[in-house]
Protein backbone atom coordinates (compact mmCIF):
# COMPACT_ATOMS: atom_id res chain seq x y z
CA UNK A 1 0.00 0.00 0.00
CA UNK A 2 2.85 2.37 0.85
CA UNK A 3 4.39 1.80 -2.25
CA UNK A 4 1.24 2.59 -4.52
CA UNK A 5 1.07 5.46 -2.48
CA UNK A 6 4.77 6.99 -2.95
CA UNK A 7 3.84 6.13 -6.56
CA UNK A 8 0.90 8.01 -6.47
CA UNK A 9 2.90 11.09 -5.06
CA UNK A 10 5.36 10.51 -7.66
CA UNK A 11 3.12 10.92 -10.29
CA UNK A 12 2.17 13.88 -9.50
CA UNK A 13 5.00 16.02 -10.54
CA UNK A 14 3.83 15.70 -14.02
CA UNK A 15 0.53 17.08 -13.19
CA UNK A 16 -0.36 20.68 -14.85
CA UNK A 17 -1.08 21.63 -10.51
CA UNK A 18 1.48 19.86 -9.40
CA UNK A 19 2.88 22.89 -7.18
CA UNK A 20 -0.83 22.57 -5.75
CA UNK A 21 -0.43 19.02 -5.22
CA UNK A 22 2.87 19.72 -3.31
CA UNK A 23 1.04 21.93 -1.15
CA UNK A 24 -1.63 19.70 0.03
CA UNK A 25 1.18 16.83 0.15
CA UNK A 26 3.02 19.02 2.47
CA UNK A 27 0.88 19.80 4.40
CA UNK A 28 -1.12 16.35 5.27
CA UNK A 29 2.17 14.78 5.53
CA UNK A 30 3.03 16.94 8.70
CA UNK A 31 0.15 15.48 10.62
CA UNK A 32 -0.95 12.36 8.99
CA UNK A 33 0.48 11.09 5.53
CA UNK A 34 2.98 8.65 5.48
CA UNK A 35 4.82 9.74 1.98
CA UNK A 36 6.92 13.37 2.36
CA UNK A 37 6.88 16.02 -0.21
CA UNK A 38 10.48 15.13 -0.80
CA UNK A 39 8.94 12.72 -3.23
CA UNK A 40 7.12 15.05 -5.35
CA UNK A 41 9.28 17.93 -5.04
CA UNK A 42 12.50 16.52 -6.45
CA UNK A 43 11.04 15.49 -10.22
CA UNK A 44 9.16 19.08 -10.00
CA UNK A 45 12.47 20.69 -9.24
CA UNK A 46 14.41 18.57 -11.59
CA UNK A 47 12.00 19.42 -14.91
CA UNK A 48 11.95 22.97 -13.61
CA UNK A 49 15.11 24.04 -11.88
CA UNK A 50 14.25 27.65 -12.47
CA UNK A 51 11.30 27.09 -9.97
CA UNK A 52 12.99 25.12 -7.61
CA UNK A 53 12.71 28.27 -4.86
CA UNK A 54 9.27 28.94 -5.47
CA UNK A 55 9.03 25.15 -4.91
CA UNK A 56 10.59 24.50 -1.56
CA UNK A 57 8.83 27.70 -0.38
CA UNK A 58 5.30 26.49 -0.86
CA UNK A 59 6.76 23.17 0.63
CA UNK A 60 7.85 24.88 3.69
CA UNK A 61 4.56 26.91 4.07
CA UNK A 62 2.29 24.28 3.75
CA UNK A 63 3.98 21.99 5.92
CA UNK A 64 4.45 24.19 8.41
CA UNK A 65 1.35 24.70 8.33
CA UNK A 66 0.28 21.33 8.54
CA UNK A 67 2.27 20.80 11.79
CA UNK A 68 0.30 23.20 13.37
CA UNK A 69 -3.03 20.47 12.33
CA UNK A 70 -0.64 18.13 13.52
CA UNK A 71 -0.10 20.63 17.10
CA UNK A 72 -3.86 21.01 17.19
CA UNK A 73 -4.35 16.79 17.00
CA UNK A 74 -2.38 16.19 19.76
CA UNK A 75 -3.58 19.60 21.67
CA UNK A 76 -7.53 18.62 20.81
CA UNK A 77 -7.17 15.14 21.08
CA UNK A 78 -5.23 14.45 24.21
CA UNK A 79 -7.56 16.64 26.46
CA UNK A 80 -11.15 14.78 24.78
CA UNK A 81 -9.20 10.93 24.78
CA UNK A 82 -5.87 10.85 25.99
CA UNK A 83 -6.24 12.17 29.52
CA UNK A 84 -9.68 10.16 30.37
CA UNK A 85 -7.46 7.35 29.73
CA UNK A 86 -4.32 8.49 31.68
CA UNK A 87 -6.59 9.15 34.49
CA UNK A 88 -8.55 5.91 34.25
CA UNK A 89 -5.18 4.16 34.40
CA UNK A 90 -3.55 6.45 36.85
CA UNK A 91 -0.87 7.32 34.59
CA UNK A 92 -1.51 11.21 34.16
CA UNK A 93 1.31 12.20 36.38
CA UNK A 94 3.92 9.84 34.57
CA UNK A 95 2.26 11.80 31.00
CA UNK A 96 2.73 15.05 32.69
CA UNK A 97 6.32 14.28 33.83
CA UNK A 98 7.38 13.05 30.10
CA UNK A 99 5.67 16.41 28.71
CA UNK A 100 7.96 18.53 30.74
CA UNK A 101 11.21 16.65 30.04
CA UNK A 102 10.00 16.97 26.68
CA UNK A 103 9.34 20.63 26.62
CA UNK A 104 12.43 21.25 27.93
CA UNK A 105 14.14 19.97 25.21
CA UNK A 106 11.19 20.39 22.53
CA UNK A 107 12.85 22.88 20.45
CA UNK A 108 15.39 20.23 19.37
CA UNK A 109 13.11 17.43 18.98
CA UNK A 110 11.40 19.95 16.79
CA UNK A 111 14.09 20.59 14.65
CA UNK A 112 15.31 17.61 14.70
CA UNK A 113 11.99 15.98 13.33
CA UNK A 114 11.93 19.22 10.67
CA UNK A 115 15.34 17.86 8.74
CA UNK A 116 15.94 14.37 9.36
CA UNK A 117 14.01 11.37 7.65
CA UNK A 118 12.25 10.95 11.11
CA UNK A 119 8.78 10.97 10.76
CA UNK A 120 7.65 15.10 11.76
CA UNK A 121 3.99 14.50 11.94
CA UNK A 122 5.14 12.24 15.41
CA UNK A 123 6.51 15.53 16.87
CA UNK A 124 3.86 17.73 15.59
CA UNK A 125 1.30 15.34 17.60
CA UNK A 126 3.30 14.97 20.48
CA UNK A 127 3.94 18.64 20.52
CA UNK A 128 0.52 19.82 20.85
CA UNK A 129 -0.21 16.74 23.63
CA UNK A 130 2.24 18.45 25.38
CA UNK A 131 1.80 21.61 24.99
CA UNK A 132 4.97 22.78 23.97
CA UNK A 133 5.05 26.26 23.49
CA UNK A 134 3.14 27.19 20.07
CA UNK A 135 4.94 30.01 19.12
CA UNK A 136 8.29 28.45 19.94
CA UNK A 137 6.94 25.59 17.73
CA UNK A 138 6.31 27.45 15.05
CA UNK A 139 9.27 28.86 15.50
CA UNK A 140 12.07 26.15 14.86
CA UNK A 141 9.68 24.21 12.51
CA UNK A 142 9.71 26.84 9.73
CA UNK A 143 13.71 27.05 10.42
CA UNK A 144 13.67 22.99 10.37
CA UNK A 145 11.51 22.67 7.29
CA UNK A 146 13.10 26.08 5.38
CA UNK A 147 16.95 24.32 5.96
CA UNK A 148 15.57 20.82 4.74
CA UNK A 149 13.61 22.04 1.47
CA UNK A 150 16.03 24.94 0.36
CA UNK A 151 18.64 22.97 0.54
CA UNK A 152 17.24 20.00 -1.88
CA UNK A 153 16.27 22.91 -3.55
CA UNK A 154 19.69 24.78 -3.83
CA UNK A 155 21.44 21.27 -4.63
CA UNK A 156 18.82 20.50 -7.34
CA UNK A 157 19.09 24.05 -8.81
CA UNK A 158 23.23 23.70 -9.23
CA UNK A 159 23.62 20.23 -9.73
CA UNK A 160 20.12 18.97 -11.76
CA UNK A 161 19.60 15.29 -11.62
CA UNK A 162 22.72 13.97 -11.28
CA UNK A 163 21.96 15.21 -7.84
CA UNK A 164 18.86 12.97 -6.95
CA UNK A 165 20.71 10.04 -6.20
CA UNK A 166 22.96 11.46 -3.33
CA UNK A 167 19.78 13.83 -2.17
CA UNK A 168 17.53 10.63 -1.81
CA UNK A 169 19.79 8.18 -0.34
CA UNK A 170 22.47 9.99 1.42
CA UNK A 171 20.83 13.22 2.74
CA UNK A 172 19.27 12.21 5.22
CA UNK A 173 21.95 10.73 7.32
CA UNK A 174 23.38 13.99 7.11
CA UNK A 175 20.84 16.16 8.55
CA UNK A 176 21.24 13.45 11.10
CA UNK A 177 24.74 14.51 11.51
CA UNK A 178 24.40 17.78 11.20
CA UNK A 179 21.80 17.83 14.34
CA UNK A 180 23.72 15.18 16.64
CA UNK A 181 26.99 17.74 15.69
CA UNK A 182 24.42 21.07 16.76
CA UNK A 183 23.38 19.70 19.54
CA UNK A 184 26.88 17.96 20.81
CA UNK A 185 28.52 21.52 20.20
CA UNK A 186 25.81 23.06 22.83
CA UNK A 187 26.34 20.56 25.01
CA UNK A 188 29.75 20.51 25.26
CA UNK A 189 29.78 24.48 25.44
CA UNK A 190 27.09 24.47 27.98
CA UNK A 191 28.64 21.65 30.04
CA UNK A 192 32.37 21.43 29.83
Amino acid sequence: MIRRLYDWVLGLAGHRHAIWALAAIAFIESSVFPIPPDVLMIPMIVARPSRAFLIAAVATAASVTGGMLGYYIGWGLMDAVGRPVLDFYGAQGSFDDLARRFNEFGAWAVLTAGVTPFPYKVITIFSGATQLNLALFVTVSFVARALRFFLIAALLWRFGAPIRDFIERRLGVLFILFVVLLIGGFYFVRYL
